[in-house]
């Protein structure tokens, strides 16, 4: 792993990850729940070979970032990510950059695109458009989806929060083999990732995030624009490759296939035979193939 770097945002000292030729084009790699940095390792070195910078950030709550001041509210909020990715390229300078990321870091990923657009070159998303509905949170899934957001709904609870805080190690394995079923990770590839979770502001972040998509938590004050925004459930224009594992455990497969409708500019799916909800890791070329793809195009325009 390279060594992390910081930068100041209005509200956090975020630590990344920056390797490659300083002066390529740039790709911001962004993790989700409950996964680090390390579901970029390898993608970091193909697109670093290929001539590529990569930024690869702590999301807000995991590893080394921490909140500048103990009065901010610890928001997992989707606004709060988006900012935060926004935040982020300001603070480096980055004008312009290739967005990539799963999970927490895809919808991040997702929400600068669709809100603005002119700072990205094109976007990777895992499991299509991940911009919450939150109007319509209260609409039940079919009984299978359910079962699969069990997780979600227990953090719902104060039991939860204390499951999380107390078992974090063991629950967050368990949804790692549930979530990529096929994926044989050994232990030292979880426990590289799990000593991110040690974050103080891990176990906060995360049970706002479940409670305020369903609209049991109140947001941030400070993202309450934003979040209006993304309540229009925006359409994104940039070139976008969306990527979805066969055997996703969190979002089935068939999820994501009437997304495009979401997606204005020029826009492919790919489905991973075979892959489960973190493709980097699992599939690392395959996810790097379609960053490669967005940077090539962008390279030559």
């Amino acid at each position: 792993m390279t060594e992390r770097s910081f930068v100041q945002t209005p509200v956090l000292n975020l630590a990344y990850q920056d390797s490659g030729p300083p002066d390529a084009l740039p790709v911001v790699l962004s993790h989700g729940f409950p996964y680090d940095a390390h579901a970029f390792d390898d993608v970091v070195a193909i697109l670093n070979a290929a001539g590529f910078r990569t930024i690869v950030p702590d999301v807000r709550g995991y590893a080394a970032t921490t909140f500048l001041s103990a009065d901010t509210p610890r928001s997992g909020e989707q606004a709060a990510v988006g900012q935060d990715l926004l935040d982020l390229l300001d603070a480096l300078n980055i004008p312009k950059a290739v967005l990539a990321g799963f999970d927490w870091g895809g919808r991040a990923a997702c929400v600068v695109s669709a809100l603005w657009p002119e700072r990205v070159h094109g976007l990777v998303t895992c499991a299509g458009y991940l911009i919450q509905d939150i109007a319509r949170s209260a609409e039940p899934a079919d009984p299978e989806q359910e079962a699969r957001f069990w997780y979600q709904y227990y953090f719902h609870l104060e039991r939860g929060r204390n499951g999380l805080r107390q078992n974090r190690y063991d629950l967050c394995k368990k949804l790692w083999t549930m979530w990529s079923p096929t994926s044989a990770f050994d232990d030292a590839t979880y426990d590289a990732t799990a000593q991110s979770f040690d974050n103080p502001d891990f176990v906060d972040v995360v049970i706002h995030a479940y409670r305020h998509r369903t609209g049991n938590a109140p947001g941030d004050p400070r993202y309450a624009a934003i979040e209006a925004r993304l309540a229009a459930q925006p359409t994104i224009g940039v070139p976008t490759i969306a990527i979805h594992g066969e055997v996703d455990g969190v979002l089935p497969v068939h999820g994501s296939e009437a997304h495009q409708k979401y997606f204005v500019g020029p826009y492919e799916r790919r489905v991973l035979k075979g892959i489960g909800h973190n493709p980097p890791q699992e599939a690392p070329q395959a996810f790097a193939d379609a960053v490669l793809r967005l940077c090539r195009s962008a390279a030559a325009t």
